[in-house]
């Protein structure tokens, strides 16, 4: 054949004159040097021979032959390089780390300084390219070049924390750490917030869910045992007192309260929250506390349960451990959510605050017009919202609307506001998750086509007209929840429970394996 024969006389070509051999030296690593198979006078020879003949084959094979040393000549090339300019680090490094080490000494040992100067000075003259080069990497030296070469000690500074203007001397020691001019996040004590109670908890709220038998069955089994067994006092709501009485007199020592009023100072008689439904129990449990909140055991008894970890025929079981201590907790952010109409004279004249668990969110209402909103974040510009609405959301709420929306999931320990846009009419409209210190306002514009509603958690909607703005940050008493777990495992349980996350078959162990040819040739 053509070819063969081209290829036989090409390799005897190069034996015979003895400048293609073929090296399998090791490198420094230890692995086999690829890049010296060829030596430079074999690559030459092969780029400067001439083709012999015409055969088609024999001139294609000498052009990839030609594409290939040069290949390799580039490699040898990069190689070479790189192992020079890794030997310049290396030494750059080793005298960067004495001087590092010098100037450690000096600072343990003060009345030594004279010698380490001198030490100092008989490492820097061994070569003035050294000099140049701390110089380049921003260690300060005198400016006299002959004088002996001293550390300046970098600038010492500490960090305050500003909330809304206000600037605050308090450090922070326990998140970040800046001694020594240094930014250092600290390591924290522990990954999960524990309860534990200094005195024993005296008085139990128990919530429910309304116009559920086995729910009722289930509360006055409980509100019967915690009485019994544990010796509390018993607060419920009028309506779930008049069932207990209804069903039996026993039940005349459970408390409850006569108005809204009562229910403001609500916080310092309970010590604890029960509560038996689903997230909508949970919802409504926080909304009653305008302030601090108890600690809130939930139940499940809904339908889904991303914040009632806790089963309820194990009730006896859990309400131990929960009483004894210490149990796990989650704080839950809130939204604090303030209404200011455009006839308002400052912001001051407000109506009452709104606090959410969930989330607060403007749509169109009824209106065919796209809702036109304009936000805000701390008076500088966000952007204008263009589509049927926006969600402002917490790191709880991120597994309700805010996901439905397209948000994503976030821990509820994360501190955040979510920002997400509901349809908007725009491709790049992405939804954003915000910094928990912010303050968010979000305004109707003057030339708006329609008003908008504002509805907090789902329900006390509002009209936003034209001109009117809503203020949302984050609240300074979270909801503190119990967990079965901790805060990660009850997170992670709920949304492989709750939403099937990631649900699918597993794939086949029984396929081709890597390195195997998948269909026969």
């Amino acid at each position: 054949m053509p070819f063969t024969k081209g290829l036989t006389s090409s390799h005897e070509a190069a034996a015979d004159k003895g400048e293609a051999s073929i090296s399998c030296s090791q490198s420094e690593n230890g692995f086999i040097n690829s890049f010296s198979l060829f030596t430079e006078k074999a690559v030459d020879e092969l780029l400067q021979s001439p083709v012999q003949g015409t055969d088609e084959h024999l001139i294609e094979f000498s052009e990839a032959m030609r594409t290939v040393a040069k290949a390799l000549r580039r490699a040898a090339e990069g190689k070479a390089s790189a192992q020079v300019e890794a030997t310049e680090w290396k030494r750059k490094y080793e005298l960067e780390r004495a001087r590092n080490l010098q100037l450690e000494r000096k600072e343990q040992s003060p009345g030594q300084n004279g010698d380490d100067a001198r030490m100092g000075n008989s490492v820097n003259d061994s070569n003035a390219a050294n000099k140049q080069f701390l110089n380049c990497c921003g260690v300060l030296q005198d400016g006299e070049p002959d004088s002996d070469s001293k550390m300046i000690r970098k600038a010492s500074f500490k960090l305050a924390w500003c909330c809304k203007g206000e600037q605050s001397d308090q450090q922070k020691h326990d998140i970040v750490s800046f001694e020594r001019g240094n930014i250092t996040t600290t390591e924290r004590s522990s990954k999960q917030i524990s309860l534990k109670w200094e005195s024993h908890p005296q008085t139990v709220l128990v919530l429910t869910k309304p116009n559920s038998s086995s729910v009722r069955i289930l509360c006055a089994e409980m509100v019967r045992w915690l009485r019994e067994q544990k010796k509390l006092d018993i607060y419920v709501e009028p309506r779930v007192r008049v069932d207990l009485l209804t069903e039996s007199s026993y039940f005349n020592f459970v408390k409850t309260w006569k108005d809204d009023k009562e229910i403001l100072f609500l916080h310092s008689k309970v010590d604890l929250v029960v509560t038996l439904g689903g997230d909508g129990t949970v919802l409504w449990a926080a909304s009653m506390f305008k302030g601090p909140v108890p600690p809130v055991v939930p139940f499940s008894l809904g339908s889904l349960g991303f914040m009632t970890p806790f089963h309820s025929e194990h009730y006896r079981e859990c309400l131990n451990s929960v009483l004894k201590g210490p149990i796990s907790i989650t704080l839950r952010h809130r939204l604090q959510c303030h209404v200011i109409r455009d006839a308002a004279k400052n912001e001051y004249e407000t109506e009452e605050p709104i606090l959410v668990l969930n989330e607060v969110t403007i749509d169109r209402g009824i209106s065919s017009y796209l809702t036109n909103l304009e936000c805000y974040c701390d008076n500088s510009f966000v952007t204008c919202v263009q589509g049927d609405g926006l969600i402002l959301s917490t790191t709880s709420g991120s597994t309700a609307y805010s996901l439905a929306a397209g948000g994503s999931m976030v821990h509820p320990q994360v501190p955040g506001i979510l920002f997400t846009p509901i349809c908007p009419h725009s491709l790049s409209f992405r939804p954003l998750i915000l910094p928990e210190h912010v303050t968010l306002r979000v305004q109707v514009p003057f030339n708006s086509r329609g008003h908008a509603w504002a509805s907090f958690d789902g329900k006390d909607r509002k009209q936003l007209a034209a001109g009117d703005a809503l203020v949302c940050s984050m609240a300074p008493w979270p909801v503190p929840t119990a967990c079965q777990v901790d805060s990660t495992g009850d997170f992670l349980r709920s949304i492989h429970e709750g939403l099937h996350w990631n649900l699918r078959k597993t794939q086949s162990f029984d396929g081709p394996r890597e390195g195997e040819i998948p269909f026969s040739q």
